[in-house]
């Protein structure tokens, strides 16, 4: 017999019921869900890390007011309108639950901007997950203004997962060649920050990559000192010496982790280059991403960061995005 939704679960158990409730929705992923096939692909990644976290999958529809006028049309009638709002989210919970039988899926549906609606609802919960649609014949992909402003205002991490996107992907090749979701994870890549670290984007990444038995590759880029640039040609030995300072400085920064998760392998990238091209080369042999987010105190605008917006374009392995101060 299926079990109870969270939040009823949570209402039913002894203790405080405002406190047990509370507890529930903390421990859920939140997938924005609006029947495309990008949003599909998001549940099923979501369904999987759930299963992995032991947390409850919540897809959550939102859908806009329809304008009176509109709304009396009669291709979209208020009985039409329900319908698809109530379809959608039941068959995708219904074919999650055959798909992913150990995991606990609840839906809800809301109604306002989608974008505000879906960052209030993932604030709720531990991690937000949205989809975005690969551009055809570009090398990148497309991610919209809700994702945009998801990511940007979220207060939570928040994952974004591309359409098509296939539990095999972020698996090794098995040993005939084959891509196989038995196979090892692929590493989880971090985007280091040695001249700014921040301990919630680090933790993320390396306890993604303990749960998936894998490696951390920690990816820090660094450009040469304006001062440096015209000693080179007579020393080029300056180079060097910077590249020797910027590895023992990613190397420090890691020292604690490695420490703290000795089980996790921990491969480091530096490069004099660009951040956003080291990450987006490694996204291609990555099980998932890991970079920052300054939080902004402002709700206007979409600012992420031209480094992590870069990657959320054009990496080809999962992205999340940690908000941190």
């Amino acid at each position: 017999m299926r079990a109870l939704p969270a939040v009823l679960v949570g209402r039913e158990a002894e203790g405080d019921p405002d406190e047990q409730e509370e507890d529930t929705m903390s421990r859920t992923i939140t997938v924005g869900l609006d029947g495309s096939p990008e949003s599909r692909s998001a549940a099923e990644w979501a369904a999987r890390e759930a299963l992995m976290r032991g947390l409850t999958l919540r897809l959550v529809h939102v859908w806009e007011p329809v304008p009176a006028p509109m709304a009396q049309g009669p291709l979209l009638g208020a009985e039409t309108h329900q319908h698809w709002t109530e379809r959608i989210p039941r068959e995708a919970a219904e074919g999650l639950r055959l798909r992913h039988p150990g995991v606990e899926v609840v839906t809800e549906q809301r109604s306002g901007s989608p974008g505000e609606t879906l960052t209030a609802a993932g604030d709720e919960g531990e991690l937000v997950v949205l989809g975005s649609r690969g551009l055809s014949g570009v090398g990148g992909f497309l991610v919209g203004s809700v994702g945009l402003a998801v990511v940007a205002h979220a207060e939570r991490p928040v994952v974004l997962v591309r359409a098509g996107e296939q539990a095999a992907d972020e698996h090794e090749l098995d040993p005939a060649g084959v891509p196989s979701a038995a196979a090892p994870y692929r590493p989880v890549v971090l985007g280091a920050d040695v001249a700014a670290p921040d301990d919630a984007v680090i933790a993320f990444a390396f306890d993604a990559a303990a749960r998936r038995g894998t490696a951390v590759r920690a990816v820090h880029a660094w450009t040469m000192p304006p001062y440096y640039v015209y000693g080179l040609a007579a020393d080029p030995a300056f180079g060097q010496d910077v590249a020797k300072q910027e590895q023992s400085a990613l190397t420090e920064l890691l020292r604690p982790w490695r420490q703290k998760y000795p089980s996790v392998e921990v491969v480091e990238v530096t490069g004099a280059a660009s951040a956003s091209a080291l990450l987006i080369d490694a996204s291609r042999d990555a099980s998932l991403v890991v970079v920052g987010r300054r939080r902004r105190r402002g709700r206007i605008g979409a600012h992420v960061g031209p480094v992590t917006h870069a990657v959320l374009h054009h990496a080809t392995a999962p992205v999340a995005v940690v908000p941190h101060d």
